[in-house]
C-alpha cells in the first residue's frame, strides 16, 4: 500500500496534524509525519514533493498557519495535495483557509475545514480506496457506525422528550 505524507510548517501544526495521523492509523494506512517550512525550509520542502512518488507517497496532507505550504508542495508534484488551514489567534484561521483555497489555476490543492485534519486524513483514505477494496470497505464500515450512532442519539432524544 502507498503511504501517505502529512506535512507541518512548524511543530505549532503539531495538535492538528495529530488527528490525521491518528486517523490514518485507525485505518491501517502507512503515513510519515515531517516539518517542512515553505519560508524557512524551501529546498527540503521542494526536495521532499519532488521526490514523493518516487518515495512511494500516494497523497500529501499539508497543514500549516501562514498556509503557503500546500501551495508550495503541490507546485513541485503531481500527487494530490491536501491544505489543512490551522487555526491562528490573530484571524482565526480565515487567512489560511483563503490563502490554501486560493490556489492559481494548474496548482490544485484540496482543502478542507480550518483544523479540518481528520477530514483531510479520510479524504486521503479515500483516494487510496479507489484501488483498494478492503480500504473501501472499512470506509464503509466506518460511515455505518457513525450513521448507527446517529440514530442511537436520535432515539435516544425522541424517547426523551416526546410526548
Amino acid at each position: 500500500m502507498k503511504k501517505i505524507a502529512i506535512i507541518m510548517g512548524s511543530d505549532s501544526d503539531m495538535p492538528v496534524a495529530e488527528k490525521a495521523a491518528d486517523t490514518l492509523r485507525s485505518f491501517g494506512v502507512p503515513f510519515e509525519v515531517h516539518i517542512f517550512s515553505a519560508h524557512r525550509t524551501p529546498e527540503e520542502a521542494k526536495e521532499f514533493s519532488a521526490s514523493a512518488r518516487e518515495n512511494g507517497f500516494a497523497v500529501i496532507a499539508a497543514a500549516g498557519m501562514a498556509a503557503h505550504l500546500a501551495g508550495a508542495i503541490a507546485a513541485n508534484t503531481t500527487l494530490p495535495v491536501i491544505g489543512i488551514p490551522v487555526r491562528s489567534a490573530g484571524l482565526g484561521g480565515i487567512d489560511a483557509l483563503l490563502s490554501t483555497v486560493q490556489m492559481p489555476s494548474g496548482i490544485p490543492v484540496a482543502t478542507v475545514a480550518i483544523d479540518g485534519a481528520v477530514n483531510a486524513a479520510l479524504l486521503c483514505v479515500e483516494i487510496l480506496a479507489v484501488t483498494d477494496g478492503e480500504l473501501a470497505q472499512k470506509l464503509y464500515d466506518k460511515r455505518k457506525a457513525d450513521h448507527d450512532k446517529v440514530t442511537e442519539k436520535n432515539k435516544a432524544a425522541e424517547d426523551r422528550f416526546n410526548i
